[in-house]
């Protein structure tokens, strides 16, 4: 993986709404932090904890996870011979308490989440280390009951500051003091008593200037009388900071001891942070754990791109194991660039260890490797044209292409003569394709197209444009290339049929005829005029509808419900097919049908359907009977 992959991808766009769920700093952190998996173990494990998470967050969203801001520079600072502050203890206490609730809030959770509620056991409560700092510490100092010397001393400081304000007070109060005041109140600076006098009266006063007013008019002077007893006071609070840093000290040394146990609940309240990010986003996209392999199929079912969200058209196709390139073809802003980069976004999120918006059945391969060649990529610091720059670019994905890259072509050899483009683009799926790569890619060469369907290996895409309403559907079709839309699109709009078939020879070097489409247009549109005269006549006129013919295996889209089955056989006089939903065969009508994928694009040839549509018991007596008669065994085809 390359960063030019995430960005052409909207990758980081993704770990940003992630980590707009995570609760801490850390958890962000390691968010921004994440990247795609190619090993397939731990890619499961990763899906399974976000399943689990998933599950628990259904039942009880309020996840404990809080309380780590500011434990990694607590821990940077360990056993560097510096204390640790009050408001950092305060800070572990909250932490040690967020632990405890975590492993309350976990020990009901093992039933359908194992592997998440696990993780809290490597987590120690360490209720002693918790119960010495609420001991020692309270309300953001250290409490006079954390030593007998500090209560004793703290006890003393009380007294002689009530004995410095009595003193002061009787100062102020006094006739020898009266008549230089400039009023009759105590202050304090720099932690000293003083009391504010007159600058013409400061010769007056036998004391310590301490500070002065804005104006220079009253001076805040230290009386000698009450020095003595400030300077007691002085001692005593430096008495007192030595036992409050004894007490520190003390804790600190509590901390270092469990600072392995403290490290390592970090850590999982951290992973708890990403995971549980990490499963609120997959819920709101409606994400799924899809199935994942190595070498094997890559299917996609009603998959949406995330960043879309509801606006986007569900993409569906498989390519199998034999199937390594998928060549998409339609008009412009039908869907093409969106359907590649859908698929690369969601294998990398995949690999990611999250749900996507798909439908379970999917299954996705795992790479190596994605390789990108998106847009323009023009450079102009460089000075490199569009088709330069992105050649370059080309160059790179074929020297660190392998067998377990995934290559994501957007516009093959455009930018330059179409002759040249179409052999250049060519020759490049030639060679990805003979490196074992999987490819998609999205051209507009009809050439292409044709060498997609001669080779195999090569499959054709295309995105359906509705000819009716001159304008994309975004539907992705597998199986054939996509027609020409610009004649077609130039009759629909009027264009006389002669030059449309002009330009057909010209581009195409061969003669066709399309006044008869022209006519055929024609008659339609006066076969629903009158039509629409009399509704009797339409009434009668109306042809009956055939059946459509639906083959053993097919998977169809069943209304009104949009549920899914395989057909099984059908249809009968009255037009009913048996299909088979949710292990069910069930007789529905051929109206409330439509196909969504053909037997013969899902199963390979002469595939054994008894597999889908027979219990394993029966298979077992049909084995035992094709090797000759045997008795007493029936089969319930029914099943």
């Amino acid at each position: 993986m390359n960063q030019h992959t995430f960005n052409m991808l909207e990758f980081q766009q993704i770990k940003d709404e992630i980590a707009n769920f995570a609760l801490t700093k850390e958890g962000k952190e390691k968010i921004k932090n994440l990247v795609p998996s190619t090993k397939v173990k731990q890619i499961e494990a990763w899906l399974e904890e976000v399943t689990e998470a998933v599950e628990i967050l259904k039942i009880s969203a309020s996840v404990p996870v809080h309380g780590l801001d500011g434990m990694t520079a607590i821990l940077q600072n360990m056993n560097k011979g510096a204390a640790l502050r009050v408001e950092q203890l305060t800070k572990l206490y909250d932490f040690l308490d967020s632990c405890g609730k975590m492993r309350r809030y976990m020990k009901d959770k093992a039933f359908y989440a194992p592997r998440v509620s696990a993780y809290v056991e490597v987590i120690d409560e360490l209720p002693e280390l918790a119960a010495e700092i609420i001991r020692c510490v309270r309300n953001g100092r250290v409490d006079d009951y954390a030593s007998k010397e500090l209560l004793k001393i703290r006890k003393q400081l009380a007294i002689q500051e009530e004995r410095l304000k009595e003193k002061t007070m009787q100062l102020i109060r006094s006739n020898k003091y009266k008549l230089y005041l400039q009023e009759n109140v105590v202050s304090q600076r720099n932690g000293r008593y003083v009391i504010p006098i007159k600058k013409e009266y400061r010769n007056k006063i036998k004391g310590t200037v301490l500070d002065t007013s804005a104006s220079g008019s009253t001076l805040f002077i230290e009386p000698e009388e009450i020095v003595v007893f400030q300077d007691q006071l002085t001692w005593l609070l430096s008495d007192e900071e030595v036992e409050v840093q004894k007490v520190l000290t003390y804790l600190t040394g509590l901390v270092e001891q469990k600072e392995q146990q403290i490290c390592l609940a970090v850590e999982t309240m951290i992973q708890y942070d990403f995971l549980f990010a990490k499963a609120k986003y997959c819920r709101m996209i409606k994400g799924s754990k899809v199935g994942i392999n190595q070498f094997e199929e890559l299917t996609l079912l009603q998959a949406r791109h995330p960043l879309l969200g509801d606006k986007a058209v569900p993409l569906s196709f498989t390519m199998s194991r034999e199937e390594k390139a998928l060549v998409i073809t339609g008009p412009n802003t039908g869907g093409k660039t969106v359907t590649i980069k859908t698929v690369g976004l969601l294998t990398l999120m995949v690999q990611s260890g999250l749900h996507i918006p798909a439908a379970e059945e999917s299954n996705i391969r795992i790479f190596d490797r994605i390789l990108v060649d998106i847009g323009d990529g023009q450079s102009i610091t460089e000075n490199l044209s569009t088709f330069s720059s992105r050649i370059v670019n080309i160059i790179n994905i074929l020297e660190d292409t392998n067998d377990r890259t995934l290559a994501l072509l957007d516009e093959l050899g455009s930018g330059t003569d179409p002759g040249e483009g179409m052999g250049l683009a060519t020759a490049i799926l030639e060679t990805l394709y003979q490196k074992g790569a999987t490819i998609l890619a999205t051209t507009h060469y009809s050439e292409i197209k044709e060498f997609a369907e001669e080779h195999l290996g090569f499959i054709n895409g295309s995105m359906e444009f509705d000819l009716t309403t001159l304008s994309p559907t975004y539907r992705l079709v597998i199986g054939r290339g996509g027609d020409s839309q610009a004649f077609a699109i130039a009759l629909r709009l009027g264009m006389h049929p002669a030059i449309v078939e002009r330009a057909h020879y010209i581009t195409y070097k061969e003669e066709k005829q399309y006044l008869s489409q022209e006519t055929e247009q024609w008659k339609l549109k006066e076969l629903e005029k009158q039509v629409m005269i009399n509704k009797y006549q339409q009434q009668q006129a109306a042809v009956k509808t055939e059946i459509p013919i639906y083959h053993q295996g097919d998977n169809v889209k069943i209304s009104p419900a949009n549920e899914f089955g395989i057909v099984y056989k059908g249809p009968d006089q009255h037009g009913n097919y048996l299909v088979q939903v949710k292990g069910e065969k069930v007789s529905i009508n051929h109206k409330r049908l439509n196909i969504y994928i053909r037997a013969d694009e899902l199963y390979p040839e002469n595939y054994d359907f008894d597999i889908i549509f027979q219990s394993k018991e029966n298979r077992k007596k049909s084995k035992l009977l094709s090797k000759g008669y045997q008795e007493n065994i029936t089969i319930d085809y029914s099943e």
